[in-house]
C-alpha cells in the first residue's frame, strides 16, 4: 500500500477516540493494516469499493508506525473497526459490512 493508496495515515492517539460520526460528521472506519499484508491490502480495496454506496470515512492505521498498536496487534491484522467494535478481522463479509453501514444510516456514498 502506497502513501497515495491511504485514505489517512493516523496517530494511535488520535484513533483510540470515540470515531462513531453521526450528527458531528461522517461514520469514520478505522483499518488497522501494515505495508507487507496481503490480507491487509485485500481487505482495503474491499472497503474502500464500499465507499461508493456508502458515506463513510476510511482511515487507515499501519500499526507498525507505534510501538503500542504494534504490541497490540502483533501480527493479527488487517482488523476493521467502528469506534471499539471489531468489525472484520483477516478477512472482510462485505455483505455484512453493507447491512452494518446501512443500519447506521450510512448510504450515499
Amino acid at each position: 500500500m502506497s502513501g497515495t493508496e491511504r485514505a489517512k495515515l493516523e496517530s494511535s492517539a488520535d484513533i483510540f477516540g470515540e470515531v462513531t460520526g453521526g450528527a458531528a460528521g461522517p461514520l469514520v472506519l478505522v483499518l488497522y493494516s501494515r505495508e507487507y499484508c496481503h490480507l491487509c491490502h485485500d481487505m482495503h480495496a474491499q472497503v474502500e469499493a464500499l465507499q461508493r454506496d456508502h458515506a463513510f470515512e476510511l482511515r487507515i492505521v499501519d500499526v507498525d508506525t507505534d510501538p503500542a498498536l504494534e504490541e497490540r496487534f502483533g501480527e493479527l491484522v488487517p482488523v476493521l473497526m467502528h469506534g471499539a467494535l471489531e468489525l472484520a478481522r483477516y478477512r472482510l463479509d462485505a455483505s455484512s459490512l453493507d447491512v452494518y453501514l446501512r443500519a447506521r444510516g450510512a448510504a450515499g456514498g
